[in-house]
C-alpha cells in the first residue's frame, strides 16, 4: 500500500483460518463486484467514452445478459458506480438496489485522483456521494478504485488522503484493497489507530485482464483461463473457510461464450454448502461487528527500512 508513510502500518499477519466466521455458520464468503465504469484513460471518463459500441454494448446488452446470469443463480452483487454516469442509469440502478444489489461509488468520473490537491478531491468525493445518494436512493456505503480499461496499474490509483477523505465522510469500506483475502484495516495513522475497512480484489479474478483484447483487435483472449483461476481459487478458499471474490464487467464477461462461463463457474459453486453471498456492504458490517478495531487491529512497528540508493 503505497501511501504509508514509511510503510508503517499495521502488522501483516492476517486472521488464521479457524478464527475466521461468517453469519448463521456459514463455510466462505463469496463476494461479486460489477464494475460499471467506462473510463479510457486518467483523465476520468469523458463524453467520448459514452459513445462508443464498447460502451453502447456495456450499458445494455451486456449488463442485461449478466443479470439475467445473476438472478438466475441468485447471486446479488455490488455495482461500483462513476457518479458521472449515474443519471444515465439511474432507472436501473433503483432497480437493482430494490432487488438486494448493492450501489456503490466509484470514484466522481474514475479519475486518477492521484493528480488532484486535497480539497479538490474531497469536493469531488463529496460530489460522487451526493449524486449516487440522490439517483440510487440510498447513500452508498462503499467506495472503489478499480483499474481503469487499460491501466498501467492492475490495482487502481488513490492519492495520499483518499483514505483519510473516506473515514472523514463517512464510507464504511473501500471496496478494492490487495493486502489480503479476506476484509482487513489500512491504517492511516499509526499513533492514532484511525483505519478503514477494505475489502479483498485481485486482479487474477477480475475479468478484464482476461477479456478485453478482442477489442484492440489482437484475436487474443484468455476467459479459460479466467474461469480456472475461479474455480481453484474457489475451491482452495471453500476449504480454508475464508472469502472468495470476483469482479465482473458487463462490456468483457457479457457476450455469449464468456457469460456461459460465468454460468457455468456459478452453478458449480452452487453444489457447495453453505456458502454466503452478501454485498459489499453486508460483508463489511458483518467484519466490524465480529472483528471491530477495538480488540483485532493489533499494530506494531514495520520492518521496512529505506536504503540509499533504493526506488522506495
Amino acid at each position: 500500500m503505497p501511501w504509508k508513510d514509511g510503510y508503517t502500518i499495521s502488522d501483516e499477519q492476517s486472521l488464521p483460518d479457524a478464527e475466521i466466521s461468517w453469519p448463521e455458520g456459514a463455510r466462505c464468503c463469496v463476494g461479486v463486484t460489477v464494475d460499471l465504469g467506462l473510463a479510457a484513460d486518467p483523465q476520468g471518463i469523458q463524453a467520448a467514452d459514452l459513445a462508443t459500441p464498447v460502451a453502447h454494448f456495456a450499458m445494455h446488452e451486456g449488463l442485461d445478459r449478466l443479470l439475467e446470469v445473476l438472478a438466475r443463480h441468485r447471486t446479488r452483487a455490488t455495482f461500483a458506480m462513476p457518479a458521472a454516469m449515474a443519471r444515465i442509469l439511474g432507472p436501473r440502478l433503483r432497480t437493482l438496489a430494490s432487488e438486494g444489489h448493492e450501489i456503490a461509488a466509484h470514484g466522481f468520473r474514475q479519475e486518477d485522483v492521484s493528480t488532484l490537491d486535497r480539497r479538490e478531491e474531497e469536493a469531488r468525493l463529496r460530489r460522487t456521494t451526493e449524486i449516487l445518494a440522490e439517483v440510487a436512493g440510498r447513500r452508498p456505503s462503499g467506495w472503489f478504485s478499480l483499474p481503469r480499461q487499460g491501466d498501467r496499474f492492475a490495482g487502481g490509483g488513490i492519492s495520499p488522503h483518499t483514505m483519510d477523505l473516506l473515514i472523514a465522510q463517512g464510507y464504511a469500506y473501500m471496496g478494492n484493497g490487495l493486502a489480503d483475502d479476506v476484509p482487513h484495516r489500512w491504517v492511516t495513522d499509526f499513533a492514532a489507530r484511525r483505519s478503514i475497512l477494505v475489502l479483498p480484489y485481485y486482479y487474477h479474478f477480475d475479468d478484464q485482464f482476461f477479456c478485453m483484447f478482442p477489442a484492440k483487435g489482437t484475436g487474443l483472449e484468455n476467459p479459460d483461463a479466467l474461469a480456472r483461476n475461479w474455480r481453484w481459487e474457489f475451491e482452495a478458499q471453500y476449504r480454508r473457510g475464508r472469502h472468495f471474490h470476483m469482479t465482473l464487467h458487463p462490456q468483457h464477461i457479457g457476450w455469449s461464450h464468456r457469460l456461459q462461463l460465468l454460468d457455468d463457474f456459478l452453478g458449480h459453486i452452487a453444489g457447495f454448502q453453505g456458502l454466503w453471498n452478501p454485498t459489499g456492504a453486508e460483508c463489511a458490517a458483518h467484519w466490524d461487528a465480529t472483528y471491530p478495531a477495538a480488540t483485532h487491529l493489533r499494530l506494531e512497528p514495520s520492518i521496512w527500512q529505506d536504503h540509499s540508493g533504493s526506488l522506495s
